[in-house]
């Protein structure tokens, strides 16, 4: 099942058996987001690197990153991970915040971090990607690969064609990403972007000037929807456990 889901879905046409269950496992995965994710209060997600170790740099900013998210009364949201997700987790779960993690199933078995209050495990990166933008309020992108490039780029795209809401994308680490920014720039130059779309993130290389942009942007509308949902729960949906 998993080869079939993994695998093969994205590769062309499967039977018609098998690609109804692939669509039965991406709604039960998209189900147990929602469940999962509905309470957890207005989220800020910290995106970077699997591979930085716990002596890096930007281990030590994801790492702060966590703590002042926690310090606002923010949920800080992580792909679940090693390296800069677990440093924003362990951040925010040393200081008594609220840590979540969306850990990703690979065939090199990368493991949720310790430092995770409420976690998923999923199979599909899109089913994951879709969890980590809708739940969020904000974005701190610190340095880190392909992936972390997809999540940036991806959500950039959906607040330009007004897909979702515009929040603030905070990049962390000017020299890492001063070529990606002059790459923006060129784009500009040659039109195929927009001159404010270079307005839809904030670059620094300081943490508490990122966390101050952050909440000086914040949806406040949405934040406060997002928390009057933890006293909505119902016992219909069995989101609520008897006292008895």
């Amino acid at each position: 099942m998993k080869k079939i889901l993994d695998l093969a879905f994205l590769q062309g046409p499967l039977s018609r058996f098998k690609e109804l269950l692939s669509i039965s496992s991406i709604v039960k995965e998209f189900i147990k987001g929602f469940r999962t994710l509905h309470f957890v209060g207005p989220c800020v997600t910290v995106f970077g690197s699997a591979r930085f170790k716990e002596d890096h740099q930007y281990y030590k900013m994801g790492q702060e990153y966590g703590k002042l998210i926690a310090q606002n009364s923010l949920t800080t949201l992580t792909g679940g991970g090693p390296g800069i997700m677990e440093a924003a987790n362990r951040g925010a779960f040393e200081n008594k915040g609220k840590s979540v993690g969306i850990n990703i199933v690979l065939p090199h078995e990368q493991m949720p971090n310790p430092y995770i209050d409420v976690g998923l495990e999923m199979e599909h990166f899109y089913v994951r990607k879709v969890m980590l933008i809708k739940y969020s309020l904000a974005f701190v992108v610190l340095p880190g690969g392909y992936g972390t490039l997809d999540e940036l780029f991806e959500t950039l795209t959906l607040i330009q064609t007004q897909k979702i809401k515009k929040i603030p994308i905070v990049l962390h680490g000017r020299s890492y990403w001063e070529n990606i920014i002059n790459n923006v720039d060129t784009m500009i130059e040659f039109a195929t972007i927009n001159k404010e779309d270079k307005d839809l993130f904030f670059v620094t290389d300081d943490v508490a000037e990122g966390m101050d942009y952050i909440m000086k942007h914040i949806n406040v509308e949405d934040q406060q929807k997002q928390e009057k949902l933890k006293d909505k729960k119902t016992w219909f949906f069995g989101e609520m456990k008897s006292s008895n």
